[in-house]
């Protein structure tokens, strides 16, 4: 469903551990909501919660939920991590996004 680069591997559990979560347990919630100069705009956050509506997946030892409404326009999508002094941390590399904006934080089917 959602693949995790190893780049995007380490930055998450540094980032989990230092805000208190738990990488072997908790989990990265990926998620799709409207907005965005493009239409749809990726959500990303850590969680330690599942709801009934959340399918689980894990790829490269990370655990990612998604809501089930998120999961057609997130299928194959590729999490990747972009560091540096041009930087935008946490990338989304969706083979579904016909259109992305500039920053790449919203897209267009």
């Amino acid at each position: 469903m959602i693949k995790v680069s190893d780049h995007a591997k380490e930055k998450a559990i540094q980032l989990m551990t230092e805000d208190g979560f738990n990488p072997a347990e908790d989990y990265i919630r990926v998620g799709v909501k409207s907005g965005g100069c493009s239409g749809l705009e990726y959500v990303l956050g850590f969680d330690n919660k599942k709801t009934d509506t959340d399918q689980i997946f894990e790829d490269n030892n990370i655990k990612i939920v998604v809501e089930k409404k998120s999961i057609l326009y997130l299928a194959g999508t590729i999490l990747e991590y972009s560091g540096g002094l041009n930087g935008k941390g946490f990338v989304f590399n969706n083979p579904n996004a016909a259109r992305t904006c500039g920053c790449g934080e919203s897209f267009s089917l």
